[in-house]
């Protein structure tokens, strides 16, 4: 189970990853690109990946799976914070940084 701090606290870490609000609900961007929005009626995450990498993370976990609508075909996921493991939703937001993020910011990341 993920909780809004954890995921908070994660999002953050990321260089010059930012908070900001969008419409009702709360995103984390990077040079103003968002990479993911928390939906706290739904304890949901929304994160910008791949067409591969949503493919492969929505195959590893059933808490994890495409938007129902053209923004899935585009590649934004959701991903379920109460089923959700900290380890996987760790490692989806950060690919869902570098999938926004520049690569040189992104490169710093992966590099860890």
């Amino acid at each position: 189970m993920v909780t809004f701090d954890y995921f908070r606290d994660v999002a953050l870490s990321f260089p010059e990853a930012t908070e900001e609000p969008h419409f009702e609900k709360i995103s984390f961007r990077v040079r103003k690109k968002i990479f993911a929005t928390y939906d706290a009626g739904n304890n949901q995450a929304s994160l910008k990946l791949s067409e591969m990498d949503q493919d492969i993370f929505s195959t590893a976990d059933k808490a994890i799976y495409p938007v129902a609508n053209k923004w899935g075909r585009q590649g934004w996921t959701l991903v379920e914070l109460k089923k959700v493991k900290k380890k996987l939703f760790q490692q989806v937001l950060m690919t869902a940084y570098c999938t926004v993020a520049p690569s040189k910011l992104a490169e710093q990341v992966v590099g860890e």
